[in-house]
């Protein structure tokens, strides 16, 4: 089976990148720091698998990255301000998932840090939800979710 081509960018088109494989562990984060990052309800973001190329297509040099700390970072373009990627000891760890051409291959699994969520915030659909860290193999899951 060939690899497939996932595609993406900024609002204003200045930095793209491509994917040559796929997404895994698709989550949003309602923690107060991803709303503010995000400037919206949560994140969207999934993580490139282990045996996806990731490459800058167009914008490199448009790219900042803001530190958050432990070698982990968010990258976005300083001309639009897209929130374009997560990185990890400067490489690419993800994406999120707006800023994708198209369908990404993957969909939300899992809603993190639900107990800080904005009380604005109603989450629908059926995936998982976790009061604070989240993972599809555990079982920590919030009253009612």
């Amino acid at each position: 089976m060939a690899d497939s081509l996932l595609q993406g960018g900024c609002f204003c088109n200045s930095v793209r990148y491509e994917i040559r494989g796929s997404l895994q562990n698709a989550r949003a984060c309602h923690c107060s720091r991803c709303r503010k990052a995000f400037s919206g309800a949560s994140s969207a973001y999934a993580e490139l698998s282990p045996s996806s190329a990731f490459s800058w297509v167009t914008g490199e040099d448009l790219l900042s990255i803001y530190e958050t700390g432990g070698g982990w970072g968010m990258g976005f373009c300083s001309k639009c301000g897209s929130t374009l990627c997560g990185v990890h000891n400067g490489t690419v760890h993800g994406l999120t998932l707006g800023c994708i051409d198209g369908d990404p291959g993957v969909e939300i699994e899992m809603h993190i840090f639900v107990a800080s969520k904005a009380p604005w915030d109603h989450i629908g659909g059926d995936a998982r939800q976790f009061a604070e860290h989240g993972s599809i193999d555990r079982d920590d899951r919030t009253e009612g979710a």
